[in-house]
């Protein structure tokens, strides 16, 4: 994982989205066939395991590092047979598949049940607090007063915040579930119900498409049990 001298991690998306283009290339000179089934196979396999390696701990907030690697999903999958001339976000819908913002989310989202639960270490510290009405909810560490600006930027997008916000957007009948994969397929389900329209070059998204945005969607408010955390 690569970091830049000014701690961003643009650097490393550039790479690693380079590499992943390079993949889907060579996935494109040796295979002919464009079935769905076998593209995304290959995809999944071979390409998108490329772009999301650690991706907790770099999972970037700048919208041009998110449309650089959503860009590698969207120019693989309009290669796929029928897809050519339907919107990226319409293509997610149709192939079942998750924008790579909304996976990197996901895979936060799992990293907080796994410290919860004692199953990863917990370098950052992050703390639990148990609520009768709450469930199990995270503790978003206070800002610092003497920190510069561009230091509590970096501190507000970084895994020990971004966790413990994204943790405290799922309702409380996930939060509280003991087994990983229960835990998985619920979580699967309750991103699903949102939109996931992500930042694409050339388009202007209803938000950034985090689910700490959507959650504030009046119309989408039901699906968090009328909460707000």
């Amino acid at each position: 994982v690569l970091v830049a001298d000014d701690l961003s991690w643009s650097p490393h998306i550039r790479a690693i989205a380079n590499k992943a283009r390079q993949k889907a290339s060579w996935v494109f000179s040796v295979f002919h066939t464009r079935s769905t089934t076998t593209m995304l196979t290959l995809y999944k396999s071979m390409v998108r395991s490329l772009v999301e390696y650690c991706c907790p701990l770099w999972h970037p907030s700048k919208i041009s590092d998110i449309q650089e690697l959503e860009s590698v999903q969207k120019t693989f999958i309009s290669r796929i047979s029928g897809m050519k001339d339907i919107h990226y976000w319409d293509q997610l819908t149709r192939l079942s598949l998750m924008s790579l913002q909304r996976r990197r989310e996901r895979y936060i989202l799992l990293h907080m049940w796994k410290i919860l639960h004692g199953m990863t270490s917990n370098d950052l510290n992050i703390q639990f607090v148990s609520r009768p009405r709450l469930g199990n909810l995270a503790v978003i560490p206070s800002k610092s007063r003497t920190s510069s600006a561009a230091n509590q930027t970096l501190f507000d997008n970084s895994f020990a915040v971004q966790g413990p916000k994204l943790w405290n957007a799922i309702p409380n009948d996930l939060n509280v579930i003991q087994d990983l994969e229960h835990f998985k397929s619920k979580l699967t389900k309750f991103l699903l119900s949102f939109p996931d329209k992500p930042p694409i070059r050339g388009y202007t998204p209803p938000n950034n498409n985090s689910l700490l945005s959507w959650r504030n969607e009046r119309e989408f408010t039901s699906l968090l049990g009328g909460q707000n955390y």
